[in-house]
């Protein structure tokens, strides 16, 4: 019964946020499943031949890696297994200049803005210029109300729960509590705020009435 209610909630919070996106520039889209993003990602990138992927779990799990793997296109994905830190670094050059970049976000803010924080910075260059198109999907429990919830969110809740997942040795993977740190593991280094749609890339925005993602 609890989850109809927050389903109810994020849905009424999505049109807010939507028509909020939709007025600073960015094409902005709600659905309610995965099923339906990944449906919608495939329509939004026809035409599209090389695509690059920025670390995201919200992306991963809603199949569409597969999708364009299964027709033949050019994929660049720097979390392959067994590359060189050489080739990692290759790779995220090249998500910079594709046809169509996939990310998530850290958060979203129902005044229509998309917060990212990088350590390496190669979502948060993609994002912004180079690729064709951007294409940012994320779940309903990274929207929050204004910029500063958001960047809190990344402290409080993103930043630690995606440093303990990627197994590093910074204090917040640790106790859970962002200090602040200047750990060499640290991935909190960039902060990029899209105020409006950047003015050189095409970007769409997917919600998802589910909970996805850190």
């Amino acid at each position: 019964m609890t989850e109809t209610y927050k389903s109810w909630l994020w849905e009424k919070m999505a049109q807010k946020c939507v028509k909020n996106l939709t007025e600073h520039g960015f094409d902005a889209h709600f659905v309610q499943t995965v099923e339906q993003a990944r449906e919608l990602a495939l329509k939004i990138v026809n035409g599209c031949k090389t695509f690059g992927f920025g670390g995201s779990s919200t992306v991963r799990e809603i199949g569409i890696l597969e999708e364009l793997k299964g027709r033949g296109d050019t994929i660049h994905d720097h979390w392959q297994d067994g590359l060189t830190n050489e080739q990692i670094l290759d790779i995220r050059l090249l998500q910079g200049r594709c046809d169509c970049f996939f990310c998530s976000a850290n958060a979203v803010s129902l005044t229509g803005e998309i917060i990212n924080v990088d350590g390496a910075g190669n979502r948060t260059a993609a994002m912004s210029f180079g690729p064709k198109k951007v294409i940012i999907i994320a779940g309903m429990n990274k929207v929050t109300p204004d910029i500063e919830s958001s960047l809190r969110r990344v402290r409080e809740i993103a930043g630690p729960m995606r440093a303990k997942s990627l197994g590093l040795e910074t204090p917040c993977a640790e106790t859970g509590i962002c200090i602040d740190c200047n750990s060499p593991q640290r991935i909190c280094r960039i902060t990029a705020i899209l105020h409006r749609r950047p003015s050189l890339t095409d970007v769409s925005v997917i919600l998802i009435n589910r909970e996805l993602g850190f």
